[in-house]
């Protein structure tokens, strides 16, 4: 248990073999890239290939650690007693104290408070759902016992086990990727529906606000690239779902706000990402830091104009009490009672004691709309509002503003939406 690998025993290891011509360094001669590494007995992958010699596409410049889970799948551990997801962190720190526990439990423990110690307030963990969620409960109790504000956001792509991640494990956010970011791409893209966006927003209701929204990462393509959308612009109407749906936090990644589209060949990885496994510049960043100025001085008018959409949309989103409050989708009503209504278009209110919003999206990048939006009678009432005429500000560019008209217990919005535009109506 307190080996903290896994081997094949009696059998070296073996370097892959490469794949489409793929070359270390591209071909360029070094005496490192002669096609052999010395360790024996081999070790697992770290993605858990038990080959000697593992596939090319496996993690083998990674090693899995054990974890203190046996090769049949076995625990070498106590399990967390039954309730544990409704108590803090203190408690699962209390519980801790007197288990024995793997080896490898204690060394990570141990890098992690002393980074904690040096000063740094978060951590990012790469594929947590491959790594048992005991050790989560241990590993992060004991981070937040020594930091109580540490930043803790983990990849976990299961969708069925992010409750156990964030009650059990502890962790802050997880990234919200294969449900609302793959959709979103989707969409993006032109064969997606945003019918398919309100089923996942209350899938997700009860833990949002773990629930990290991002549309780049480094793992992931650019907006701009050809593989994604083709334009930076077609993420617009994206993020300001992403960043005003849900009480969730939302990231933006560098470069993502001038449209970097990831378009060099970075020799490890392929164009379309801005990957960390390469060293590589990136060129509508760099415009925009302007040689350590940082004020977009070599900037092209249109990534100005991107950057000048996110600024607007993002502070919104840091002062509006209304997105910390309450949610509803009026996009299923509109998708039966509005004509000229479609997939393409989303729309849904936040509210709070201060604020009331209207939000819609265009994602569709060559046809405008024009149609009369309707607020069921739930939302009326919910709102308080009498029948008459309510002025909408339009809170991104103060440009299309509207008037909301309440008769009869439904309200209505006389709608106009170019391409790629959306609208942030607060409610006067």
């Amino acid at each position: 248990r307190d080996n903290n690998f896994y081997y094949i025993p009696g059998e070296k290891f073996r370097v892959p073999e490469p794949l489409n011509g793929y070359q270390p360094l591209g071909g360029a001669p070094h005496p490192l890239a002669d096609g052999q590494f010395d360790e024996n007995p081999a070790k697992w992958t770290g993605n858990g290939s038990r080959k000697a010699q593992p596939d090319f596409n496996d993690w083998y410049e990674t090693v899995k650690v054990n974890y203190g889970v046996r090769p049949d799948g076995t625990k070498d551990f106590p399990e967390l007693p039954e309730g544990f997801g409704q108590k803090d962190y203190t408690a699962h720190y209390a519980y801790w104290q007197d288990k024995d526990v793997p080896d490898s439990w204690k060394k990570f423990r141990d890098i992690a408070l002393y980074w904690t110690e040096m000063g740094v307030d978060g951590f990012r963990f790469d594929m947590a759902e491959m790594v048992p969620v005991e050790f989560w409960s241990f590993m992060n109790s004991s981070i937040k016992t020594k930091n109580p504000d540490a930043f803790l956001l983990a990849e976990v792509y299961n969708p069925a086990l992010y409750r156990d991640y964030i009650h059990l494990g502890k962790m802050d956010y997880l990234y919200d990727k294969v449900e609302l970011y793959d959709t979103l791409k989707h969409i993006m893209q032109g064969h997606g529906l945003t019918d398919n966006l309100p089923p996942i927003q209350k899938g997700l209701a009860d833990i949002e606000h773990h629930m990290l929204h991002f549309l780049e990462n480094h793992d992931e393509q650019r907006i701009a690239s050809p593989d994604f959308a083709g334009r930076a612009e077609k993420g617009k109407p994206a993020m300001v779902v992403s960043a005003t749906i849900s009480t969730s936090p939302t990231m933006a990644y560098f470069g993502q706000e001038v449209g970097e589209p990831g378009a060099e060949d970075p020799g490890f990885g392929s164009p379309t990402r801005t990957s960390i496994f390469d060293y590589i510049g990136v060129p509508h960043h760099q415009r925009w830091m302007n040689g350590g100025a940082f004020d977009g001085g070599q900037s092209t008018p249109e990534e100005k104009a991107l950057r000048d959409f996110y600024r607007r949309l993002l502070n919104f989103t840091i002062t509006s009490p209304a997105l910390m409050g309450e949610y509803r989708e009026i996009h299923t009503y509109n998708r039966a009672h509005t004509e000229g209504y479609n997939h393409r278009v989303f729309s849904f209110v936040r509210w709070s004691a201060a604020e009331k919003l209207i939000i819609l999206a265009n994602f569709d990048d060559a046809e405008a709309y024009a149609f009369n939006l309707e607020l069921p009678e739930e939302i009326i009432v919910e709102w308080g509002l009498a029948n008459g005429q309510y002025e909408l500000m339009e809170q991104l560019y103060g440009e299309n503003n509207g008037q909301l008209k309440v008769a009869g217990g439904t309200g209505k919005v006389a709608v106009k939406l170019a391409p790629l535009e959306s609208v942030i109506w607060s409610v006067k």
